[in-house]
């Protein structure tokens, strides 16, 4: 079996949500979408589950983080530097906020961060294993 790795996610309107990760890249898999909850995809091995408030519910009773709060920071590996800036320059525009942290430049790799309009942070980076320091 292949591993994968599906990233569950509270959000306020699910429908907002799912024009927001389309919106930067994702896929929607209709046969794991519903009215409660969407399966966004990244690709062959990385989903993100976006569950309206009450649908993550029937998997925990953790309070759900407000906007503001930072429980974990998602990276996602892109082709290159321009694909990274090409993201951000959508998220504002789809309701998310680019540039949270300071961007991040170590010649190998080039990092920005954003969050969801629910304040989930991601970090899109583009990565050069060659050219890592030894």
């Amino acid at each position: 079996m292949t591993r994968m790795i599906f990233v569950n996610l509270p959000v306020a309107d699910l429908k907002r949500s799912m024009a927001f990760y389309e919106a930067i890249g994702f896929s929607n898999n209709p046969q794991f979408t519903d009215e409660n909850a969407a399966c966004m995809v990244w690709s062959e091995a990385i989903f993100v589950m976006i569950h309206t408030h009450a649908s993550w519910r029937r998997f925990t009773q953790r309070p759900i983080p407000s906007a503001d709060a930072s429980e974990v920071m998602l990276a996602i590996g892109l082709d290159d530097r321009a694909a990274v800036d090409a993201m951000l320059d959508i998220v504002a525009a789809q309701g998310g906020t680019a540039d949270i942290n300071p961007q991040q430049e170590h010649g190998f790799m080039f990092s920005r961060s954003f969050t969801d309009p629910d304040g989930h942070i991601w970090e899109p980076y583009w990565m050069d294993p060659a050219a890592i320091p030894g």
